[in-house]
């Protein structure tokens, strides 16, 4: 609270930022340790969680007062005018206070208490358990073992603890590789294919023969620099798929990239050479601008590698061409200029839409994920990925591919599963990609939200093969930015672990489970998709602009319902007419057993004169339900009409007066 200093602000108006004739909102503005409160003339609150917050910016003072420019991590732009200049400058200051927190227990996952004790918060983060996860996909097997070599985070530091790599390969083999990859990021198995089909077990081991996607970082591969242990390893890999001895090496990096490293190796080669001709003609170079070039060069290619084909044997290479964070940040700068742009025409939008090239990335990442689902599947080839330091572009590729080729990534905890698989454990840099802490913003990418958008696309495809619909990808969305829980905070395992989150903060999949009704997808059908490998076309008209994440907060857009959400309040208003039915039918069953021996059933009306099953004989019935007379219930039984004497009891009974007959093991039970 000592960041704030202004805790409300009256006679606040809230601009719609879309509309020609700067149409507002006026109400008072309020700010709290975790949220900016606005409460209009009608009531109506609109919350942003400081942590949302990507900018602010304070611009020049008009003649109705101070305009407030807020930008958010979740694409809501808010534009207030604050009466006074002062006021604004001190929410200006403390908005940028408390948007961008210099240490992690200062997030408002520290400070977040759902009421739940101890051992709830500790059960909703053994929620997912990742051995039992690769247990599903047949590993440990006799191709693949669990491997302890990282148990204190010693090869890799952002590394999870427990790997799973060749059995053939030893920890020299191992260690020897991480010196060799970037950030020590040696490959690892990331996912296994099993064939389902033709699995058997053995001694508790599966024997299923799948291809396996892989992940590493990009080689230190200086010029002409290899590495025996990592070739080592690389054929270990081969080796653990029987079906197939090649493999591919996916480098998700485009390839332009790659013939503009081999030309610089090519000049640091002829550089070499003329400057070997001239410490042989004893020219003195130590100080020269020769040598400092070269150092230059040197340095300029030093961890920028790629394999060589000529060390690595039965290894074919393909590259992908993903950009890096840096262009992938300003393409989503350019869309979301063009998202805020007043009064643009549809070839305006559309041609900026174009221009950002958002929408060509989400294509190449989709075609790299189409590309490694069809070598696992088609040629059974398992597939080593890497970017260059394997957790940003390789984390996309691997996961996306996984969820193409395994049906359990489609349900809503499958879709968890695999966020805490390949995006989690492995290390991808949540908190300086999202900006969750002052720091480089340099470092901020949207890396993440590609992947969802990814998937969106898919359930846009393959509308029956998702068990849940865009509003659970949204919702992951928020909570990445929000600091709210404990999951995408820290950059990797070592460093979520010495922040203590599992006993200091909770995790967020419990939570999205207790709502899992919300996030369903009606159309989806688990029995015709439980094997189904996706295949989908990522020709240029199948990509549209996903409106819902991006302009989801807009005020000024027409209420548009779904087709999706159309089939939602069909599903709802059927769910709550079988509930009716069920409420009627218990009704009706409890009013049944109150009534007496007296009332027959509608088993027993088959027939105005049934006959008796063991005299074949005609008893006389009379449908009325009996009355009391005189308070007292007057009963004759027998067998046929012969041995009950009916005829002798009949002028009794009023003409008006209701009786009824029962057969109760083959003897007449008339009740009057």
């Amino acid at each position: 609270m000592e960041h704030i200093r202004t805790t409300k602000v009256e006679q606040v108006k809230l601009l719609d930022r879309f509309s020609t004739s700067n149409k507002s909102l006026t109400g008072t503005l309020y700010l709290t340790a975790t949220h900016l409160l606005f409460i209009d003339s009608h009531q109506k609150e609109t919350w942003i969680l400081h942590h949302h917050i990507a900018s602010v910016e304070k611009l020049a003072l008009t003649t109705s007062g101070c305009p407030l420019v807020i930008q958010c991590k979740n694409f809501r732009t808010v534009h207030f005018i604050v009466p006074r200049e002062r006021d604004c400058h001190d929410i200006y200051n403390s908005l940028l206070q408390l948007s961008k927190q210099a240490k992690y227990e200062d997030l408002y996952a520290f400070s977040y208490n759902p009421k739940q004790n101890d051992s709830e918060r500790l059960q909703g983060w053994q929620l997912i358990d990742l051995a039992e996860e690769y247990k599903r996909m047949g590993v440990p097997n006799s191709h693949w073992q669990l491997s302890d070599a990282n148990r204190d985070y010693k090869i890799c530091e952002t590394y999870p603890r427990e790997l799973y790599v060749p059995r053939i390969a030893s920890k020299p083999i191992i260690v020897g590789s991480s010196k060799f990859r970037s950030k020590g990021r040696f490959p690892v198995l990331s996912y296994y294919h099993q064939d389902k089909e033709n699995l058997t077990w053995i001694l508790g081991r599966s024997r299923g023969k799948g291809a396996a996607i892989c992940r590493c970082s990009q080689p230190l591969s200086g010029f002409s620099a290899r590495c025996l242990e990592d070739e080592h390893l690389l054929q270990a890999i081969s080796k653990a798929n029987p079906v197939n001895r090649y493999m591919y090496v996916m480098d998700t990096r485009p390839k332009r990239r790659m013939q503009s490293w081999w030309a610089t190796q090519k000049d640091i080669g002829r550089f070499i050479v003329r400057i070997s001709s001239k410490i042989r003609n004893d020219e003195k170079i130590r100080e020269s601008n020769e040598k400092k070039r070269l150092n230059a060069m040197a340095n300029r290619a030093a961890g920028k590698g790629y394999e060589n084909e000529d060390n690595y044997s039965n290894i074919r290479f393909q590259f992908v061409g993903i950009e890096n964070i840096h262009v992938m940040r300003s393409s989503l700068q350019k869309l979301l200029e063009v998202n805020g742009t007043k009064g643009l025409s549809v070839n305006d939008f559309y041609s900026g839409l174009e221009s950002s090239g958002w929408l060509r990335h989400i294509k190449a990442v989709m075609d790299a994920a189409i590309f490694l689902a069809k070598a696992i599947t088609v040629e059974n080839a398992s597939v080593l990925v890497h970017c260059s330091d394997g957790w940003d572009r390789t984390s996309q590729v691997c996961s996306l591919g996984s969820l193409l080729l395994d049906s359990y990534y489609r349900t809503i905890k499958g879709f968890m599963v695999l966020i805490e698989k390949d995006w989690i454990s492995f290390g991808h840099k949540f908190s300086e990609r999202c900006g969750h802490l002052d720091g480089d913003p340099k470092e901020v990418s949207p890396v993440f939200t590609q992947f969802l958008e990814c998937v969106w696309h898919l359930t846009e495809q393959f509308p029956q093969a998702f068990e849940f619909s865009e509003a659970f990808l949204l919702q992951i969305h928020e909570h990445i930015h929000s600091c709210q829980f404990g999951n995408f905070l820290g950059n990797c395992q070592k460093e979520r672990e010495e922040l203590k989150l599992k006993e200091k903060t909770y995790s967020l999949w419990p939570f999205l489970l207790e709502d899992q009704k919300k996030y369903l997808n009606p159309l989806y059908s688990s029995k015709s998709h439980r094997f189904t490998v996706l295949e989908p076309n990522t020709i240029s008209f199948n990509f549209k602009f996903w409106r819902n994440m991006y302009h989801q907060f807009d005020r000024t857009l027409h209420p548009r319902q779904s087709v999706f959400n159309i089939i939602m309040n069909m599903n709802e208003q059927n769910e709550q007419l079988e509930k009716d039915i069920k409420d009627l039918e218990s009704k009706i069953k409890q009013r049944k057993n109150k009534q007496t021996d007296g009332i027959l059933t509608k088993e027993l009306l088959h027939s105005v004169h049934p006959e008796s099953p063991t005299l074949k004989t005609s008893l006389c019935f009379k449908e009325q339900t009996l009355l009391p007379v005189n308070d007292a219930l007057r009963t004759i039984e027998g067998s046929s009409l012969a041995d009950n004497r009916y005829s002798e009891y009949a002028e009794e009974f009023s003409k008006s007066e209701p009786a009824v007959v029962s057969l109760e093991y083959g003897v007449a039970r008339m009740t009057c």
